[in-house]
């Protein structure tokens, strides 16, 4: 039986351990937008994985450094490629120590779809030292390639370039340009509808001046000139009733022990999902949301305890939160 969800609910080291545990074979399909990868199981054991023309275990960290799409396990399906020698041990905890260091360069590469550009100094001062691998990447900056682009161009994975350049951005040699915004902004100038003469001759559009409050259409006779509006009296002060304030401290204590109470039915293997969702309801309530942000993530992590732990813990779970109702 197939079962599917979102990756970001669940990681998907901890989900390859939830199948691969019960020896179960077949094939993980991914999406996030465009991209599109295969992880193939034989007997629990990770055989081969691809994505985007990778193959093998670069294929497999590529996959596990992914914070957003969707996964779907089908069952049963064979492969008779072996591109993948490493224990499943051996290529999760890889897997986590590159998550641990994704999250270190996304500071100053926030998407691998980015395109690099060179900063141009014109008082720089000193001398610059690069090794041959900085050498390598630099010769493929052209100011079209994205980061994906340039690990096919170079024959390096996306992870090693991404840490080369993450060096060569810290220094201010590059900088990274999003695409997206750009080509978001032309589509957006090239369907807004213009009109007037301007428009119609292809010409800027020239904003239109409203008249003067009270001026009538047609009178073009100057009048005395109106008195200043007075300014706009500042808002009240905004003051917190005490009960509101107590309200908060309640929920934000039921919160704690609905954490509490999930950590300890889901162990070490749930912990990631809790702490989402407790830090997405709690930053809810904070903002004066109600007890409906703690039901939500209950249900959200009720639905991951299925996936994980099956549907015997999720009701047993489900059980246990109704004391913090």
């Amino acid at each position: 039986m197939a079962f599917q969800g979102s990756l970001a609910e669940l990681h998907l080291p901890d989900i390859i351990q939830l199948i691969s545990v019960s020896g179960k074979s077949g094939v993980f399909h991914l999406a996030d937008g465009p991209h599109h990868g295969q992880i193939y199981l034989h007997d629990g054991k990770i055989v081969h994985a691809e994505i985007d023309g990778a193959a093998g275990e670069e294929a497999v960290y590529a996959l596990a450094i992914w914070s957003q799409g969707d996964f779907k396990f089908e069952p049963g399906v064979p492969t008779e490629l072996r591109t993948i020698s490493k224990s499943n041990t051996n290529l999760l905890m890889e897997a986590a120590r590159r998550l641990d260091e994704w999250r270190v360069l996304s500071k100053k590469i926030p998407s691998t779809d980015h395109v690099p550009e060179f900063v141009v100094q014109e008082h720089r001062e000193g001398q610059i030292n690069l090794n041959t691998g900085e050498w390598l990447i630099l010769s493929k900056i052209d100011g079209q390639r994205s980061i994906k682009e340039m690990a096919v161009a170079s024959g390096l994975s996306v992870f090693d370039v991404a840490k080369i350049l993450y060096g060569l951005v810290a220094t201010s040699l590059i900088r990274l340009r999003d695409p997206g915004p750009a080509l978001a902004r032309a589509a957006a100038a090239a369907a807004r509808p213009q009109s007037g003469p301007a428009a119609s001759a292809g010409g800027p559009t020239v904003p239109t001046v409203p008249p003067a409050a009270g001026a009538h259409g047609g009178d073009t006779t100057a009048g005395p000139s109106a008195p200043p509006a007075p300014p706009p009296a500042p808002p009240p002060a905004r003051v917190v009733p005490v009960a509101a304030t107590n309200a908060n401290h309640e929920l934000l204590a039921k919160l704690d022990r609905m954490r509490d109470v999930c950590k300890s039915a889901l162990g070490p293997v749930g912990e990631s999902v809790v702490n989402k969702h407790y830090l997405k309801a709690k930053a809810d309530l904070e903002a004066g949301g109600g007890f409906e942000a703690i039901q939500e993530a209950m249900t959200q992590i009720a639905r991951a305890s299925s996936i994980l732990k099956g549907p015997e813990t999720r009701d047993t779970l489900l059980e246990q939160l109704k004391a913090v109702r």
